[in-house]
């Protein structure tokens, strides 16, 4: 993609594709925080809360390695509008669901959508911009996002607070449903910026994209440690992530109204520092904002710990904001350069698989260390591993000078070079 200095950092199609991932993601972002404590009501106790995000969590560890292929062979937009038609079936599900057992498979239908939404969105914004200006774009639609966390989590606690959850639960359907529709309406009538044709999907071309993503994964670089440390953190948010609104409510005594305005708080904070994050990958590299937002995040969950009176929550969560806003583009601009662009989309299906298959347990582990020894354990053990990976990050994450060579055949090898 060829770029002016007059030409702005979103084209005409990333404007539409942002909107649409903003509908969407309201939506989607209505419904989690509160989603542990909707499962109490419907009869579940805290252990089976863990359960519950812990089977969900399968069906997505499944699906994203053939979704983020599928992206790759038929295209970003045509990819990810079939998962939004799969969204749609999830959504209804979670409103039809009378029981926490049915909740659950309503939420393994509800995985669907992100298996190939979710690998295809990184992808379609690497390939609308340069490598120059990759980070700002980042920054740029990362900002856009937050959009979702600001409106969402307030929304959904006002409509479960005043009216129920089902009700919560069909206003965010209703969101869905119009994004959906919007998906659709771009992957018939638009054309990306891919510069490849779709490919047939055959099984010899996904063996070839796995041996060639798991040799770069393994081959001791950049994208080695990418993996390590992100899989040490990802372990960690979801030994306590799930179970931070039951803390709040149960711990705190903080309302749903409360915890939704918490969500909104998040939100506001995120959105001051993408646009640095990518500024600051561009000029000094991606491990100095990843740095500083890993330290943040390390702050924001000790005074988590400590926090009594509501405003020090506020406070811990607009923290975990700053830190959160900075990780994101920093993260997405480092994968986009060190990963070949046909490869985007099947690399953030594995990654992301191979992540959550190392990370499955931790919501039940962070439950059962909730309730056999005392609630915040999660919470520490949390904080403590986010502080062991910033040495490594610092020292590690350390863009290659010349790019990766993958051979085409299907014997390739996969080397970095430094």
């Amino acid at each position: 993609m060829e770029t002016t200095k007059n030409q702005p950092l979103l084209t005409p199609i990333m404007r539409w594709f942002m909107l649409a991932m903003v509908l969407a993601n309201i939506a989607s972002s209505m419904s989690p925080l509160l989603m542990p404590i909707y499962l109490t009501e419907l009869g579940a106790s805290v252990g089976q809360v863990g359960l519950v995000f812990t089977i969900s969590s399968v069906v997505i560890l499944i699906l994203q390695i053939m979704g983020g292929w599928i992206s790759d062979s038929i295209g970003r937009l045509r990819a990810i509008a079939i998962g939004s038609l799969g969204g749609i079936l999830g959504f209804l599900a979670m409103l039809l669901a009378p029981t926490w057992q049915w909740m659950l498979v309503a939420l393994m239908i509800y995985q669907f959508p992100f298996a190939l939404v979710g690998p295809s969105f990184q992808a379609f914004i690497a390939e609308h911009s340069t490598e120059e200006n990759r980070g700002k774009v980042y920054g740029v639609t990362t900002t856009i996002y937050q959009i979702t966390g600001v409106v969402g989590p307030p929304l959904g606690g006002f409509l479960a607070g005043v009216f129920g959850f089902k009700m919560m639960i069909l206003g965010a359907t209703i969101f869905y449903v119009f994004a959906a529709g919007l998906r659709i309406w771009m992957a018939t009538t638009m054309r990306s910026a891919e510069k490849r044709k779709s490919e047939q999907l055959s099984l010899t071309s996904f063996k070839i994209s796995l041996r060639t993503l798991f040799g770069m994964i393994f081959a001791g670089g950049v994208i080695t440690w990418i993996f390590v440390t992100d899989g040490v953190s990802d372990i960690a948010f979801r030994l306590s992530g799930e179970l931070q609104p039951l803390y709040l409510k149960q711990i705190g005594g903080i309302t749903l109204q409360q915890i939704g305005f918490l969500g909104s708080v998040n939100a506001v904070a995120t959105m001051f520092t993408p646009m640095l994050s990518g500024k600051l990958s561009d000029q000094y590299g991606e491990r100095v904002p990843i740095v500083i937002g890993f330290s943040m995040i390390f702050g924001g969950l000790v005074l988590f710990l400590i926090a009594q009176p509501y405003w020090v929550f506020v406070v811990s969560w607009i923290i975990f904001g700053i830190g959160g806003g900075l990780l994101g583009p920093a993260y997405q601009s480092l994968i986009s350069k060190v990963v070949p662009q046909r490869l985007l989309g099947t690399f953030s299906g594995v990654f992301h698989s191979s992540l959550g298959l190392i990370s499955l347990p931790a919501p039940w582990l962070g439950a059962q260390l909730w309730e056999r020894f005392y609630p915040r354990l999660p919470f520490m053990i949390s904080s403590s591993a986010v502080l062991f990976i910033i040495p490594a990050i610092w020292f590690k994450f350390k863009v290659p000078e010349k790019p990766i060579e993958v051979n085409e055949s299907p014997g390739m090898v996969v080397q970095e070079h430094h």
